[in-house]
């Protein structure tokens, strides 16, 4: 072993690289490719926000009973579906839906495809 052919890696840095900084500066900087960013972020969002909707819809279809009004009225990512950790449980083990203990749901992964079953699901685990 000789040091010079083997040299160890230099140590772990407590800063993360700069390309990201990079990409990001470089896109918020260029008209352009600002826009198309803004537009994208807001396609993300109004989806989100569609699927929102559709899922409260599809509760209510189902004939669920409840108020799910919060679905609507949270905004973001995540929305948090008021079960208890005992419906979530059921939610995964009988329809292999995930989701956090405390009930909340990620959005971003509800889709057209899969809203109904997870309505469907919901309203089985909680009626």
């Amino acid at each position: 072993f000789s040091p010079k052919k083997n040299p160890p890696p230099p140590p772990l840095s407590p800063t993360p690289p700069i390309h990201g900084a990079r990409i990001v500066a470089t896109i918020l900087n260029d008209p352009v490719l600002n826009k198309q960013w803004y537009a994208e972020c807001k396609s993300m969002a109004d989806r989100i926000i569609v699927m929102r909707d559709t899922l409260k819809a599809s509760l209510a279809k189902e004939g669920s009973v409840r108020n799910w009004d919060h679905i609507t009225s949270q905004i973001g990512m995540f929305c948090f579906s008021g079960m208890t950790p005992e419906q979530v449980e059921r939610l995964r083990t009988e329809f292999h839906i995930y989701m956090t203990k405390n009930g909340r749901i990620s959005m971003a992964g509800v889709t057209s495809k899969n809203v109904g079953y997870l309505a469907s699901a919901m309203h089985q685990v909680t009626k």
